[in-house]
């Protein structure tokens, strides 16, 4: 089941939140963080993601199956006065035990789902190029905007390609 976590959630869940986003890391995941993730590091990144959902400029939502956390997923809502039609997915994680279920896909679209509760009608993000997410990202009606080389950093140092995707909400495609 999909939860959208309010900031005293997210204290609640930390362990299985860092645990999550250990998982992801180690799996190769580009999530903003290399291997080994610092504890330290880990508890600081939660808690400004409490922080932010506290502030109403970022979702979060997980997906919980008996106990389990198999899932998140975040929206960054931009909050200038020019770009409160839009939000940013990221970081899409699911637990590498529980991938190819189902879970990204729903994540995905109970993210555009709140995305038009919050009157967010374009939805922009990034991935690693050759990631398996693009897949999943174009199968979700997202259109390929571009790619910028040498973007971000993987677990050896070498320098990956970031490829942007956007989709309209609302709108017959």
């Amino acid at each position: 089941m999909i939860h959208r976590l309010r900031p005293d959630d997210v204290l609640e869940l930390v362990s299985p939140l860092s645990q999550l986003l250990w998982d992801a890391v180690d799996s190769g995941a580009s999530v903003g963080f290399l291997p080994p993730v610092d504890p330290v590091e880990t508890l600081a990144y939660w808690d400004s993601v409490r922080l932010a959902i506290a502030d109403g400029s970022r979702v979060l939502l997980v997906t919980i199956v008996d106990g389990n956390m198999m899932g998140t997923i975040q929206l960054d809502l931009a909050t200038r006065p020019n770009a409160t039609h839009r939000a940013e997915v990221c970081k899409l994680m699911v637990h590498r035990s529980a991938r190819r279920q189902g879970y990204g896909r729903a994540l995905m679209q109970q993210a555009e789902a709140v995305a038009l509760e919050e009157g967010r009608t374009l939805l922009v993000l990034d991935t690693r190029k050759g990631d398996p997410s693009e897949a999943l990202y174009r199968s979700a009606g997202y259109i390929r905007a571009g790619e910028i080389p040498q973007y971000a950093r993987g677990a050896g140092a070498e320098l990956h390609a970031t490829v942007f995707y956007y989709k309209l909400l609302g709108l017959e495609m």
